[in-house]
């Protein structure tokens, strides 16, 4: 037992952070996939005229994910973040090797296909950021959290840097390398997860007291273990005198139904507010502003890849220097102002020069990229009580994914029936409702620990 135990210790608190985040990369590099992929599978299926076939291949991950992220969250709570994580991993291994060899004109095979990928990329959104927040201390919480968000965007610039230097590759080969190279990804997360222990708040629900105690004297001061071990302790016991077992019901309940309604609130604005019409579409945007074939525009999802890292790059210096609603107000406010200005300019200047809409599009991924973006998925994993965490953070990822795929699904068709500037307005005005939301139903969580914010609902 002792020589396990030493094994175990030497685990780092950096291996654990960047492994139990690495899950990011997953979903990251399969939603900047095929923003380069596209263009050439519209070419080699002769796809350029079925708007509704294109977005359901775009969106058939999202479609996966909404019930991925749901399905996920609620086997958790039983089996353990760590082994679903695991299973993720690999059907996202199957997926994607199965999407490089998809026949010809397979467009309901691949539709398929990428639904059943859907699946493992809705329970990574939904296990990684529960597990992080689960395993970092308050003070470091919003940071941490936030690397998530820095492997999503780091997933993402990658699947746009490999679309781009397979730019010149035969037509159909050179969309199917995209597609299947996310296999390796996945493989080295799940590699990296088998050394991850479990969550220690779901060791003490589940009587692994001291498994729970070795875990935290990973990621703990010696001097904390034995206080953070008493209150998860004393948290876990009063939720099971309180109920033996959660329902859906549980969510609505009087307790928790605030709580839910801002944690899912939020995860719900975060895709309704049309980021993702920009990461899918960008090539097809720029090709519809300025008359250049898509598959020549390949340089401009690496532009918006790069502004993603940085900005979560520089969350994670800022995260916690300034509240979550504040971020998430300020955020909300320039990012509709990015898509409502373009607009107001053409209906104005009518001869204004088409890039301008892209230039606004940059802003509003940089302010996307430090507010909206990571600040979700801090609170998806900081905001539900013990009790319901599994499961309200899988139906927040499941809104989440339902609003990916609407967007997914629907830009294409919004785009070839009304402007791109109108379509962009619409967005604009959702992410104004989005900044009312927060301003009137989110709760401050920075600096709180996961039971002092279960305090806040209970008192609403």
């Amino acid at each position: 037992m002792q020589n396990e135990n030493s094994s175990k210790r030497k685990i780092s608190s950096k291996f654990i952070y960047f492994f139990g985040s690495f899950g990011g990369i997953l979903f990251g590099y399969d939603i900047g996939v095929m923003t380069g992929a596209l263009p050439f599978l519209e070419k080699d299926w002769s796809l350029g005229n079925d708007a509704t076939i294109v977005g359901w291949i775009t969106s058939a991950v999202m479609f996966g994910a909404i019930f991925g992220g749901a399905i996920a969250g609620q086997i958790s709570d039983k089996l353990g973040r760590r082994k679903m994580i695991l299973i993720s991993a690999l059907i996202f291994v199957v997926g994607s090797l199965l999407s490089g060899i998809a026949p010809h004109d397979g467009q309901f095979y691949l539709i398929f296909v990428r639904i059943l990928l859907g699946l493992a990329v809705g329970a990574a959104s939904a296990l990684v950021p529960a597990y992080m927040s689960e395993m970092a201390p308050a003070r470091l919480r919003g940071s941490l959290s936030g690397i998530n968000q820095t492997m999503i965007t780091s997933g993402m610039l990658l699947s746009y840097i490999v679309d781009y230097l397979l730019r010149n590759v035969q037509m159909t080969l050179a969309w199917r390398l995209m597609l299947g190279l996310a296999a390796v990804p996945a493989l080295i997360l799940f590699l990296g997860v088998l050394r991850l222990p479990e969550s220690p708040r779901f060791l003490v629900r589940n009587n692994k007291d001291e498994e729970a105690k070795t875990v935290l004297g990973y990621i703990r001061p010696e001097n904390e273990i034995a206080s953070e071990l008493k209150q998860i302790s004393k948290t876990v016991k009063e939720e099971r005198t309180q109920s033996k077992r959660v329902t859906w019901k549980t969510l609505l309940s009087g307790k928790y139904r605030y709580l839910v309604i801002a944690g899912v609130g939020v995860a719900a604005f975060q895709q309704f507010q049309g980021a993702n019409a920009i990461f899918y579409y960008i090539p097809l945007i720029v090709e519809k502003a300025t008359g250049h074939a898509a598959s020549s525009n390949l340089l401009w999802p690496v532009i918006q890849g790069v502004i993603l890292v940085a900005g979560s790059l520089l969350f994670l210096v800022i995260a916690e220097k300034f509240n979550r609603r504040t971020f998430l107000m300020i955020g909300g406010t320039v990012m509709g102002l990015s898509f409502i200005l373009p607009a107001i300019i053409k209906s104005l200047i009518p001869s204004v020069n088409p890039m301008m809409i892209v230039f606004f599009l940059c802003l509003y991924v940089a302010f996307y990229s430090f507010t909206w973006a990571p600040l979700t998925w801090v609170l998806v994993g900081e905001i539900f009580p013990l009790a319901i965490r599994g499961r309200a953070s899988g139906t927040a990822s499941s809104f989440n994914w339902i609003g990916s795929f609407l967007v997914g699904l629907l830009f294409p068709i919004m785009t070839a029936n009304m402007s791109q500037e109108a379509v962009f307005a619409i967005f604009g005005v959702i992410c104004i409702m989005g900044v009312l939301f927060v301003k009137f139903f989110v709760p401050e969580t920075r600096g709180h620990t996961l039971e002092e914010i279960e305090e806040q609902g209970v008192r609403k």
